[in-house]
């Protein structure tokens, strides 16, 4: 396959692409639970230093893989194998990557499609004057309705698909640009509202004041698990933003970028959920249902909280959304190789994601009663199986072809920066990254 001839239209445009990928779910939603569940200051500590040491290294490695190819990830790691003298096997984790990812979105589709849901309800006054046994109620009676949980995954997935389909320039980059900074803006109006919550200074003592009595084995594994999931990396999307890269860019520089951004979301979230939820003297160890259950409760007690609320599922719905079309992208872009239309590939691809996304969507009502392995449901296990086993698996198989098998100039190359920022980078991730990523994918398999 030749190389692809679609580009970013400016650096700009590139970093925003990338932290719309990583942006997401794993950090308004997982981010502030795990948080919760891990000692606050000490798992966000953690996660810091595992985005510097594990994540952001690897991610340069997979966005480099794309460049250094411009091609997809199967055909780019087909045609950097053969140019190193290498293995053709290589080119199949591309896709394995394809494989992650389409279980990731769909799994990702059906969770974004409770903040269209919650979205709503927030607006139309459902969430309004609840205690918090209705609003857990009304949560798994949602859960356990079929008609609605398909509904919103099937809207989700087609604002998702509709732009993919559309192409870079007219689609990706288009709506990257306009939600991206709008995102940022809807997360630091939320963090002014709550500067003015009585929980605001707790929340900040919460997550800043080190607390290292709190860590222990657990915590720094769930911090390198989440360091590495909230990046996107390991699944293949981030190698196809890089073939599309522009010639000039400084690798190195935009990675870091990509994630100081990806760490200030996750940071202005975190603030601003455990202002509200302190303010409201409510449990921030609440886990999962944290967003879905706690806050609707915390907020419906605060003045015009309603409408802070739904800012907040809006921003949430932005950042799903923007994350679901980065992801659907590899998958596309595949399939658009092999001569198919960029149409016809996205719809192929809608039709599989949500023909999938049943599973999960389904495990709650009609499906409730069957566990596939020991008392994990098919929602248990499409959001456990790719994002702790999967993700980690293609993450060192990246991270060992970028470092070990491919030719060395054509890395540094690549990467655009000079060679003692090239060497310090190919140093960390032999020797550094690759064995954090071997605990964390231990961890998932044993777990």
């Amino acid at each position: 396959m030749s190389e692809t001839t679609e580009r970013w239209s400016s650096k700009r445009a590139f970093i925003l692409a990338v932290t719309g990928a990583a942006v997401g779910l794993g950090n308004i939603w997982r981010f502030p639970y795990m948080t919760g569940e891990n000692g606050g200051s000490a798992f966000l500590m953690l996660y810091v230093l595992f985005v510097l040491l594990l994540g952001l290294p690897v991610m340069a490695a997979e966005i480099m893989i794309g460049r250094a190819g411009r091609r997809t990830p199967l055909a780019a790691l087909a045609y950097l194998a053969g140019k190193a003298g290498a293995s053709p096997h290589w080119r199949w984790l591309g896709l394995f990557g394809g494989i992650t990812v389409f279980f990731i979105l769909s799994f990702y589709s059906v969770v974004s499609g409770w903040s269209i849901e919650y979205l709503v309800g927030t607006f139309n006054g459902d969430l309004a004057d609840r205690t918090p046994a209705e609003i857990g109620a009304a949560f798994n009676d949602f859960l356990a309705d079929p008609y609605r949980m398909i509904f919103n995954h099937t809207l989700f997935l087609l604002m998702t698909m509709s732009v993919v389909a559309t192409g870079i320039s007219s689609g990706l980059e288009k709506l990257n640009n306009l939600l991206m900074p709008l995102l940022y803006v809807l997360l630091i109006i939320l963090v002014g509202y709550a500067a003015t919550t009585d929980g605001f200074g707790m929340a900040m003592r919460w997550l800043f004041t080190p607390n290292l009595a709190a860590i222990n084995a657990h915590v720094v594994l769930n911090a390198m698990g989440h360091a590495f999931f909230t990046l996107a990396v390991g699944a293949g999307a981030l190698m196809a933003y890089g073939a599309y890269m522009p010639e000039h860019q400084s690798l190195p520089r935009a990675v870091i970028a990509v994630a100081a951004l990806d760490i200030a979301v996750a940071l202005l979230s975190g603030i601003a959920i455990f202002s509200v939820v302190f303010a409201h003297g409510m449990d921030p160890t609440e886990g999962p249902g944290l967003m879905f259950v706690t806050l609707p409760v915390a907020f419906s007690d605060l003045p015009g909280g309603m409408i802070w609320l739904g800012i907040f599922f809006l921003l949430l719905l932005f950042a799903t959304w923007t994350s679901s079309i980065n992801l659907a992208e590899p998958m596309v872009a595949m399939l658009s190789g092999t001569g198919i239309k960029r149409s016809t590939a996205a719809l192929l691809v809608g039709i599989g994601v949500w023909s999938a996304g049943l599973l999960p969507a389904l495990s709650f009502s009609t499906l409730a009663t069957i566990h596939p392995v020991g008392n994990m449901n098919f929602f248990d296990l499409v959001t456990t199986i790719p994002t702790d086993i999967f993700l980690p698996l293609g993450g060192l198989l990246i991270a060992i072809f970028a470092t070990w098998i491919m030719d060395r100039d054509t890395a540094f190359g690549a990467l655009g920066a000079r060679e003692s920022h090239c060497m310090l980078w190919l140093n960390l991730v032999r020797f550094v990254s690759i064995p954090l990523l071997i605990i964390v994918l231990l961890s998932g398999l044993f777990a």
